[in-house]
């Protein structure tokens, strides 16, 4: 088999039946499977996805024993096809509030296809209304954390070899690494490394499996030829500024940070998140800007880091 498309859905059943027909026609083309994972939604989605693809042979659907996350949702998938006795050269995966524009996955193959180093290939992302979601990146560290939270457009240029954030996302070229809402892994790069680590329940995975392929010797890539529609966190909410950042987001950075460089990684992060932050917060308040941060987010990450320490 040449690809297997792999879809975690949770409560989004209808926005994943959405995700999978956007690729089916080119899965064919190309030769392969579609597979779409339930996490234990536990509110009728497997019922609705089984009865979108009833006697469909391209598609199938996995009803997991958890909700374990996205990395845990996409393991369960890309196990059983790489086990299987007809694995995959390659696995898409689709987030369920996405869909991939005609060509979007031909074209990811094809540069998988010409490019025998790339073991990990992200796309170029837009948001409905057609404008660039920044879907490309460079690693988080420390200075990152404190350009990030700083907002100021000096230290911005400073600390602009450090900014995650700060990748144009207008040409194809080699990046630290790409957002997991839509990305091609190679299967070969995946036997080496392993597959996600499950102990990041929703956020930092996909940073954490291409600095394992990066540390591998495999290439990362933004291939901006193929491109995809993301309402982006119409799954997770994360995006909505009215609500509080959920407790996983920082459970997520903090073993992303420790996993990187230990102690002193995470602590040094921390300092510079709190630095960055609190000096952005008093400078809003001094040029009174509207306060577009979540509820409490300052008192959140430091509870949530004291804690954890604890």
């Amino acid at each position: 088999m040449k690809l297997l498309v792999v879809i975690v859905n949770y409560k989004t059943a209808r926005l994943a039946v959405l995700a999978a027909e956007s690729a089916r026609a080119e899965v064919r083309r190309v030769g392969g499977r579609i597979a779409i994972v339930d996490n234990d939604s536990a509110d009728g989605s497997i019922d609705v996805l089984r009865s979108a693809f009833a006697g469909d042979t391209e598609v199938s659907v996995i009803a997991a024993a958890r909700n374990g996350g996205f990395g845990y949702g996409n393991n369960v998938a890309m196990s059983r096809a790489l086990e299987s006795d007809d694995p995959p050269t390659y696995v898409y995966l689709l987030n369920p509030d996405a869909t991939a524009r005609p060509g979007a996955i031909e074209a990811l193959v094809a540069f998988m296809d010409g490019h025998p180093q790339c073991g990990i290939a992200g796309t170029h992302i837009v948001n409905p209304d057609g404008t660039t979601h920044v879907s490309a990146f460079r690693f988080p560290s420390p200075l990152g954390e404190v350009e990030g939270t700083l907002r100021l457009g000096a230290a911005t240029k400073l600390l602009q070899r450090w900014s995650v954030w700060s990748l144009p996302c207008d040409r194809t070229e080699r990046v630290d690494w790409v957002s997991g809402a839509s990305v091609m892994l190679r299967a070969t790069t995946l036997g080496e490394i392993g597959l996600f680590d499950e102990n990041f329940f929703l956020y930092f995975e996909e940073t954490d499996l291409c600095r394992r392929a990066t540390e591998a010797g495999w290439e990362v890539w933004f291939v901006r030829e193929a491109t995809v529609v993301h309402e982006v966190a119409a799954a997770t909410g994360i995006k909505d500024t009215r609500r509080r950042v959920p407790p996983y987001w920082f459970e997520s950075r903090r073993y992303y940070f420790l996993k990187q460089g230990g102690w002193r990684e995470l602590w040094l992060a921390n300092l510079g998140w709190l630095a960055g932050f609190s000096l952005w917060r008093v400078r809003r308040r001094l040029q009174r800007r509207p306060d577009t941060d979540p509820p409490q987010m300052l008192a959140d990450f430091v509870r949530n880091n004291l804690r954890r320490r604890a």
